[in-house]
């Protein structure tokens, strides 16, 4: 090989390596640790904006946070996380006689950990098959 085409291959070399360099770096994947509260406070919320009296129906709701589970998903590196905030929700009606109805069930949100974003993002459930 000619000194021009030795110099030539090492030029090329170089370019790659710092165009390689530039590429973007992938988003760090937080800990359980950093994860777990931003859920928790995701669960704070909907309890608070759920628990509003509404005047026009008279129904009260009580939600209480049964759990909040934070699992890794290996191999993802863009949603690292998945987390489920599970609810017990108590309703209580009053009709026009003022008798009390009382109805109690469990709900269940599941979320998706965005490394990108940094936060939870609500996952909606599969529809039923028809």
């Amino acid at each position: 090989m000619t000194r021009h085409g030795t110099a030539g291959v090492l030029a090329l070399l170089a370019a790659l390596v710092g165009v390689a360099a530039c590429r973007p770096k992938a988003p760090d994947v937080p800990g359980r640790e950093t994860v777990t509260p931003l859920l928790r406070h995701e669960a704070e919320g909907l309890k608070a904006e759920n628990e509003k009296l509404d005047p026009i129906l008279r129904v009260k709701a009580t939600w209480t946070i049964e759990g909040v589970d934070v699992n890794e998903r290996p191999g993802d590196p863009d949603q690292p996380w998945a987390g489920t905030i599970r609810f017990r929700i108590q309703s209580m009606m009053r009709d026009e006689q003022g008798v009390v109805t009382t109805d109690e069930f469990e709900r269940r949100f599941d979320y998706l950990f965005s490394a990108a974003l940094g936060r939870w993002i609500f996952q909606l459930p599969p529809s039923p098959a028809p």
